[in-house]
């Protein structure tokens, strides 16, 4: 979608958000603009910019970097859905530990949070802001005079309402997975102060179920859809990565569901490999024909700190150059522990050009977290296209970068652990032919093949850390694999130990936010907080 407008607010604060500061009150207050949602949805062109609104919720502090927020934080640049997901899927892991203790950041890697930890509190807002976001726009389009628009607007209204019951559904499945039973609302219910009921883990598996499966053919097909809006590819990923984690939610395996989907994206051709791994996580990534859904990213016109401007600053400091990376200076935060480092032939990149690690001045041993030159440096993502040009940001401040939120690669490793897991509609071969593709672009030749006896659970864990790692999906892989929580597997100071620990299971769910638990009678905290 064109570049995102600067997000037009439609209003929404009036008409009963919930999701903002304890999600269940202060709904009374004011629009952000003075604009009415009369106004908004009277021509195609605005109710356009509303949709990318509801993208922008994915990525964006609120209007601009620095006023009118969507949800206030004492840092503006903490306050987006993306930074938030990204620290609560990444930091809690094997994967990445940051330097910064803004207010309560640390808790994540230690793993001794609860449900007053600032940053919970901010992503559990994202979340339902977005849904709310999503309802509004709902209810709005639900009201339009179709008479007064072309038919070909028609059409397109059908595919807006499409577009925003998947960003829903995203933001419901962030919610299944990290908070499990969770207040939930629809465009149906009544707005103003009403509180919403608690839906158990069970039955918002359904309900994201049943709305991926009714919008998949209401979606344009895979690939031809504007870069950067939902398609039928992004619902059938949202499924077979809902079906891939099937037990944990809800007790039942669902791993054939998963392949079928897998199947879907796949057989569809839209999406192929890109030949160079580490074009993936540059600015022209987009042309790598990979990304089934990005997260967009301008410098000039979507500039945040909460995207993966933060990503790319964030990752440099010590010795690095970070001219290197198509920025002016670095945040020196985030590095990663020596199980990742160790999970590479040699640790480096020498066989395996997955494995993007800056040494020098580096320790691969993690002493104190708080000091950036404990722990290996990760050089994957760059504000540079493949050519070596920075991005468009003449200060080197905010960045061109698209986050790759799925990609054909994930499609190929869910696919494969589905198979080794006993899901039916696969084949042990395929499976091993789809990864040996991916360690062929790594390697840069086959010796790098594995053979169907290799394929066990542990080496597909190992894998997609390999693949996937600090894409923001490592803390729900340890805990569908039992190793999240667990003693069996430790990490530097995973439980605020040294060495790491074990912690109690009850860490495999975050706690609902303690000030919606206060402002909202019909919720029930999780257990262990």
């Amino acid at each position: 979608m064109k570049r995102i407008k600067q997000y037009l607010i439609i209003g929404l604060a009036t008409v009963g958000l919930w999701g903002l500061d304890s999600c269940t009150k202060d709904l009374n207050r004011l629009p952000y603009i003075q604009v009415t949602s009369a106004t908004v949805f009277s021509n195609p062109q605005s109710i356009k910019q509303a949709l990318a609104k509801l993208y922008a919720g994915l990525t964006l502090s609120g209007q601009d970097q620095v006023n009118e927020p969507d949800i206030q934080a004492s840092d503006i640049g903490s306050n987006t859905f993306f930074r938030n997901y990204w620290e609560a899927e990444e930091l809690p892991t094997d994967e990445a530990v940051i330097s910064w203790n803004d207010a309560d950041l640390q808790q994540y890697h230690l793993m001794n949070w609860t449900a007053n930890m600032s940053f919970l509190k901010l992503m559990y807002n994202r979340v339902f802001f977005e849904v709310a976001a999503c309802n509004e726009f709902l209810r709005e389009m639900d009201k339009l005079d179709l008479s007064k628009f072309s038919p070909q607007d028609t059409v397109n209204f059908a595919t807006y309402k499409a577009e925003a019951r998947f960003l829903r559904a995203f933001a419901y499945w962030v919610a299944l997975d990290f908070f499990g039973n969770s207040p939930f609302a629809t465009e149906n219910d009544p707005v103003g102060k009403f509180l919403p009921p608690q839906i158990s883990r069970a039955d918002l598996f359904k309900y994201v179920e049943s709305e991926l499966l009714d919008i998949q053919n209401l979606l344009p097909d895979p690939g031809q859809n504007e870069y950067g809006r939902a398609d039928k590819a992004c619902a059938w990923f949202l499924l077979a990565r809902l079906y891939l984690n099937a037990q944990v939610y809800t007790g039942q395996a669902r791993w054939t569901d998963c392949i079928t989907y897998c199947n879907k994206i796949i057989q569809s051709g839209a999406y192929h490999l890109a030949s160079n791994y580490a074009q993936l996580f540059e600015i022209d990534n987009r042309q790598t024909g990979e990304i089934i859904f990005p997260l967009r990213a301008n410098g000039l016109t979507s500039q945040s700190y909460g995207n993966t401007t933060f990503l790319v600053h964030a990752a440099v400091g010590g010795n690095m150059n970070a001219s290197n990376y198509g920025i002016t200076g670095g945040w020196a935060g985030l590095r990663t522990t020596k199980n990742l480092v160790n999970l590479f032939p040699n640790g480096d990149s020498s066989v395996d050009k997955r494995a993007m690690f800056y040494t020098n001045g580096q320790t691969l041993e993690i002493s104190d977290i708080k000091d950036f030159s404990n722990g290996y440096a990760i050089t994957k993502f760059k504000n540079i296209d493949s050519h070596g040009n920075p991005g468009s940001d003449p200060t080197g401040t905010f960045v061109d970068l698209d986050f790759p939120l799925f990609r054909l690669g994930e499609v190929y490793l869910m696919y494969a652990e589905a198979v080794v897991r006993g899901g039916s509609g696969g084949d042990i071969n395929t499976a091993v032919n789809y990864i040996n593709q991916l360690r062929q672009r790594a390697y840069r030749n086959t010796s790098g093949n594995i053979t169907a006896s290799d394929l066990t659970p542990d080496f597909i864990l190992d894998e997609r850390a390999r693949e996937l790692y600090w894409e923001a999906i490592r803390r729900t892989d340890l805990i569908r694999f039992g190793k999240f929580t667990s003693s069996t597997y430790l990490w530097p100071w995973k439980g605020g130990v040294k060495d790491g620990q074990g912690v109690d299971a009850h860490f495999n769910l975050y706690p609902i936010s303690a000030d919606d638990i206060i402002a909202n009678p019909h919720l029930t905290q999780n257990p262990g907080y």
